[in-house]
């Protein structure tokens, strides 16, 4: 292979994959961009899914654990309270109006910590279910040949993102049940997928929301919340300033009341699934964007959704999102303008605008030059050293010590996709690769995965500051904080 095919092979697996890793220069071979399109018809399975519960009955599973947990610190609170009352000694009127204050306060803190300790005796299974999703998930991406597609995942993921810090049973499952298992379909099915999904339910604060109108509504006196509404038209469809109003959001918010999810104390069986409430739902028909929706069930939402994803505006915001995370902060605007007329001639075939971005030159040309975002340099570092296995609780760890915790973003948003907001991060990145380097030293050679994984397509002055190096270790941090490791 030449110089020129394996430097395009390994701008493929930076831009577009997950990073060289051993024999992936070969996967790639000498067409890369065929390459690219091959990964796509492969099946978007993890394999090792199957042990995983689904969200429904993780959400089962702590909602169990919580209400046992309380009943063991009510019982023991009760029986704190028993002996306490038992082990009271005899005292006269005085006595005990002397000594009482104190001695309530002293038997209230015991009865609390009696009540903790029981509580804390049932483990919350919510962590072991979330690192067991985030291994599952890193091992993907450490194992895939090129690992564009897992990149999309990771794309739409965020796009859609929810939050462990709201949901951690939920938030790897919503990944593979409701992102993972659309990918790479159309656009509508994805966004009617997540939408839907009780994991952006819970997130988004739709759980609760009635209309004024509906019977919850007039017999709790509750409100609205239109937060779900807005991120929907907002973020995962039409993008900022493009046309709606807060009449839309109100309405678009109304015609989403009903949208929550089975009880998992009213219903072990499926709790935690979703379902459509109607005595939440307001009733009667709504104006979105101009357009009546007339429906009186749940397929009002989904008919919203449906022309959300065909609005031009959407195509536009998807498709500069998805140029601006594989190619550039500032991507060629003839770049968007292809994938969105793509996105619009095939309604959202969301493979086959992935297909036009690949295929089209204004996304190869210009060198390695975005900043990758932590949770790609750390995958790519890993890769380049052939490792596929994970310890879970190390790896998050480092995520989130950079500042990108696995599926805990700070806001609806996501996180951010620009240089600006990662740089500052850089110096950290140190730390996590002297620490990486400290534990492979003694496995890992600098200068097999310049030569073998990166086909010695690497800067000369990195080649020669490697080479440098004191130790081994050193030598392996200098090239993991290297442009070619954190640039693509």
């Amino acid at each position: 292979m030449s110089s020129s095919a394996k430097a395009e092979a390994v701008l493929a697996l930076h831009r577009f994959g997950m990073g060289p890793r051993p024999g992936s220069i070969a996967a790639v071979g000498t067409d890369p961009r065929g390459a690219l399109i091959a990964e796509l018809d492969r099946p978007l399975v993890l394999n090792a899914a199957a042990g995983l519960p689904s969200s429904a009955k993780a959400y089962r599973t702590v909602a169990d654990a919580n209400a046992r947990r309380t009943a063991r610190a009510k019982q023991a609170q009760q029986q704190a309270k028993k002996q306490q009352i038992a082990a009271a000694p005899v005292m006269s009127e005085d006595q005990a109006q002397t000594q009482g204050q104190a001695q309530g306060q002293g038997e209230k803190d015991a009865a609390e910590m009696a009540a903790k300790q029981a509580a804390d005796a049932i483990p919350d299974p919510g962590r072991p279910i979330y690192l067991q999703e985030a291994k599952l998930r890193t091992e993907a991406a450490l194992a895939a040949d090129i690992g564009f597609a897992e990149r999309l995942v990771w794309f739409w993921s965020n796009h859609f993102c929810v939050s462990a810090n709201r949901i951690q049973s939920m938030s790897g499952a919503y990944e593979r049940e409701a992102v993972r298992a659309n990918a790479l379909g159309r656009f509508v099915d994805l966004l009617l997928a997540v939408e839907g999904h009780p994991a952006m339910l819970v997130y988004l604060d739709n759980l609760g929301s009635m209309g004024a109108n509906s019977t919850a509504g007039i017999n709790r006196s509750s409100g609205l919340n239109e937060n779900f509404a807005r991120e929907i038209m907002e973020l995962h469809t039409l993008g900022v300033r493009t046309g709606y109003t807060q009449d839309d959001v109100i309405s678009f918010a109304n015609v989403m009341t009903g949208w929550t999810l089975v009880p998992p104390g009213d219903n072990p069986e499926h709790g935690g699934e979703f379902t459509f409430n109607p005595r939440l739902h307001e009733p009667g028909g709504q104006t979105v964007l101009g357009k009546r929706y007339e429906q009186e069930d749940v397929e009002q939402g989904r008919a919203v959704l449906r022309d959300l994803a065909a609005h031009p505006a959407t195509a536009t915001h998807i498709t500069t999102k998805l140029a601006r995370h594989f190619v550039g902060d500032e991507p060629p605007p003839v770049l968007v303008e292809k994938m969105a007329k793509t996105f619009r001639d095939t309604e959202g075939d969301l493979k086959q605008v992935s297909i036009t971005m690949v295929s089209s030159d204004d996304a190869w040309r210009g060198p390695p030059s975005k900043l990758k975002r932590p949770s790609e340099w750390g995958v790519g570092m890993v890769r380049a050293t052939g490792i596929t296995k994970v310890d879970p609780v190390r790896f998050t760890g480092g995520q989130e010590l950079l500042g990108e915790a696995l599926w805990r973003p700070s806001a609806p948003k996501g996180y951010p996709d620009d240089e600006a907001s990662w740089i500052d991060g850089v110096g950290r990145r140190l730390d996590v690769a002297n620490n990486f380097a400290e534990r492979l030293a003694g496995m890992a050679d600098p200068q097999a995965i310049i030569e073998d994984v990166f086909g010695s397509e690497i800067a000369p002055e990195v080649k020669q500051a490697v080479g440098r190096a004191e130790s081994r270790q050193q030598a392996l941090a200098l090239l993991f904080m290297s442009a070619d490791f954190q640039r693509r």
